[in-house]
């Protein structure tokens, strides 16, 4: 019986977002043009399976996060360690010496001590470097630590108030936001605000919120602001414990955060953050008006250049950039991609059997030939490779269909150039 009430008495430490049905009043059309902020050089190297990469692949891949119009950039937790502040200030001078189109953020707790390492950076350079700060803030968060409100609302004005005597933009992160109670989070929200916060955000920092949840919360956040008159910016960070990241991020922006946060290759602690990828092309197909014309075509470029600095290999269905993402050799979807590029060329082909155009990536439609083929999967293929008249006869074909029906899996180019030429050479001796 004690267990029990114990029990009962712990789920009480997580406040559930999930099943709220209040909302909150909003303008309409809240978020026209959403922004981005990339974690893939802070919180996606906490993952423990990636290697920190060199500051020069940090660079590459600076300038790439600027071709894909990424707006906002965490370049490091500037207090964890001698090498990330290093790297911290490698990255933002580049920044400042290229003028790259991109904002510098560094990560701080709510401590006075983290705050000055920001200091230290945008003084050094002459430039300002943004602080990211962030206080937990969930009665779970608060029971293990034995932290009071009262001693984090302290914590928080002197950090907040410390960057902005020290002329810093600051964005105020409430940890754990998304199992945290309302009225510890607008008493922390309104504490920052009036020390001089210029952006909130929201964390789902173990990745627990479903989009309903994050509906709530963002309009819940949103009315906090509206409050004091000020106008303050909203960012969401998701992490995909549950698999609802993109989900839950692409929700936020519908109910009014204005820049939601993404990593390459969704990496991060624990299982990850948010796709950057997905999140890209995904805004992008909703029609958002700084994502109709954004060129993605770098972003295999990103995923590769994150992939082998970090030592993390891209799983060959994973959505997008996989390797199998644009791939088939099923002879239905094959013949149907084929029938289609006749009757209305490219567009039609790289979407009749595809939700993510392919050319949204600079790539294209991939038609193999396998043990799931039909005769179209065969003619396609004989006619890119430039076969013309007996070896892509209707006889050819057959025999290669009929012998590639007996494997076990997709034949690499070389072994049906192979067969071509058996069938060739026995049906035209």
């Amino acid at each position: 019986m004690k267990s029990e009430r114990q029990s009962q008495d712990l789920r009480s430490l997580i406040y559930e977002w999930n099943q709220q049905e209040k909302t909150y009043r909003l303008p309409k059309n809240t978020v026209k043009r959403p922004k981005i902020l990339d974690e893939t050089l802070r919180d996606g190297l906490q993952s423990t399976t990636v290697k920190d990469p060199s500051i020069e692949e940090k660079i590459e891949l600076l300038h790439i996060m600027c071709d894909l119009g990424i707006d906002a950039v965490n370049i490091g937790f500037a207090a964890a360690a001698p090498r990330i502040y290093e790297d911290a200030l490698a990255l933002a001078k580049v920044i400042r010496d290229e003028k790259l189109p991109i904002t510098p953020y560094c990560l701080g707790r709510t401590v006075v001590d983290d705050v000055q390492k920001i200091v230290e950076i945008s003084r050094t350079l002459d430039f300002e470097v943004q602080a990211f700060l962030f206080v937990g803030a969930s009665p779970i968060r608060h029971f293990v630590e034995n932290w009071s409100l009262e001693t984090l609302l302290e914590r928080t004005e002197q950090a907040v108030r410390h960057a902005r005597k020290n002329h810093l933009t600051t964005m105020f992160f409430t940890e754990d936001t998304t199992r945290s109670h309302p009225n510890v989070l607008k008493a922390l929200w309104k504490k920052a605000i009036a020390a001089g916060a210029n952006r909130l955000g929201i964390a789902d920092t173990v990745g627990y919120v479903n989009p309903q949840g994050v509906s709530q919360i963002v309009q819940f956040c949103r009315s906090v602001i509206q409050s004091t008159g000020k106008k303050i910016g909203i960012d969401f960070h998701g992490h995909n414990d549950r698999g609802l990241s993109v989900a839950n991020s692409l929700a936020a922006v519908r109910a009014g955060a204005d820049r939601v946060h993404g990593c390459a290759l969704a990496i991060g602690e624990r299982v990850g953050n948010t796709s950057m990828e997905q999140l890209l092309v995904n805004l992008k197909l909703e029609g958002y008006p700084n994502f109709t014309d954004r060129n993605l075509s770098r972003l295999r470029d990103y995923v590769n250049l994150v992939s082998n600095a970090c030592k993390i290999p891209i799983p060959s269905d994973y959505p997008i950039v996989g390797e199998n993402a644009f791939r088939t050799s099923t002879g239905i979807h094959a013949a149907a991609v084929i029938k289609a590029h006749k009757m209305g060329g490219y567009w039609l082909a790289d979407r009749v059997y595809s939700a993510v155009p392919a050319e949204e990536i600079g790539l294209g439609q991939v038609i193999e030939v396998g043990p799931q083929s039909g005769k179209s999967n065969v003619q396609h293929w004989l006619t890119k490779q430039g076969y013309h008249e007996e070896a892509a006869s209707d006889e050819v074909i057959t025999r290669i269909l009929e012998s590639v029906k007996e494997e076990d899996r997709i034949l690499l180019e070389h072994e049906l150039h192979e067969l071509v030429n058996a069938f060739k050479a026995k049906i035209f001796a």
